[in-house]
C-alpha cells in the first residue's frame, strides 16, 4: 500500500530500480502553454561531480547510467491525469561518490510569461517500483506557491548504505540556472 507523505517526511526506498513520477495540471488560461521541466541533480558533498551528473532535457542520461531523464512535456497536457514527466533511477549503478539526488521542477521562461506555481494545481512527486509500476509513496504539494517558479519536490539520499526518500516541497522564485549555480559552477543550460 503506497504511503502519502507530508513535507519533510522520509521513508526507506528498499528497491534498486525506482521511477520518480512528477505531475501537475496547469490552470486553464488564455495565455501560452506552461512548459514545466523535471531535472535531477546528482550530488557528491552537495555539488554535482561534473556537469554530466545534472540530468535534464539536454542531458538525459548520467555518465554512470544510473539516472535517465524525462522526455520534455512542453504543455503539461500529455498525461491525462498521470505523470507528466518520469525520471528513472537504478540505485545499483549510482556512482559511489554520489549520496543525494534532488528532483527539481521549473517553469520554463516563467518570468517573461508571468507564470508561477500558483497557476498550477495537482502537483506531486511519487516514487514507484520501476519493475512493476507499484507506487511506493506520493507527496502532493499542499502549499500555494503563488509567486514561486521552481520547486525542489524531493530527494533520494544515501545513509548507512541505504537509499531513502524525503518529500521536500521547497519553492523558489528562480529559474533552472539558479539550481545550476547552487549545485555547480560551470554547467551550461540551453533549451
Amino acid at each position: 500500500m503506497p504511503i502519502n507523505l507530508t513535507k519533510g517526511q522520509r521513508i526507506d526506498v528498499g528497491l534498486t530500480k525506482v521511477g520518480v513520477g512528477l505531475g501537475w495540471d496547469p490552470n486553464q488560461a488564455t495565455g501560452p502553454n506552461y512548459d514545466l521541466d523535471a531535472s535531477a541533480f546528482m550530488l557528491a558533498n552537495g555539488k554535482i561531480p561534473t556537469e554530466e551528473y545534472f540530468v535534464f532535457y539536454n542531458n538525459k542520461l548520467s555518465p554512470d547510467g544510473a539516472v535517465q531523464g524525462a522526455d520534455d512535456d512542453r504543455s503539461g497536457g500529455n498525461s491525462e491525469g498521470g505523470d507528466d514527466e518520469t525520471i528513472r533511477v537504478d540505485l545499483s549503478k549510482v556512482n559511489q561518490s554520489v549520496t543525494e539526488i534532488i528532483f527539481v521542477v521549473t517553469i520554463n521562461d516563467a518570468e517573461n510569461l508571468k507564470q508561477n506555481f500558483g497557476q498550477v494545481r495537482n502537483s506531486y512527486i511519487r516514487i514507484f517500483n520501476d519493475l512493476n509500476g507499484d507506487e511506493i509513496a506520493k507527496y502532493e504539494l499542499a502549499e500555494d506557491f503563488s509567486i514561486e517558479t521552481a520547486v525542489e519536490f524531493g530527494r533520494l539520499y544515501k545513509r548507512d548504505n541505504k537509499w531513502k526518500f524525503e518529500a521536500m516541497g521547497i519553492g523558489y522564485k528562480k529559474d533552472l540556472s539558479f539550481f545550476v549555480d547552487k549545485y555547480s559552477a560551470n554547467v551550461n543550460v540551453i533549451k
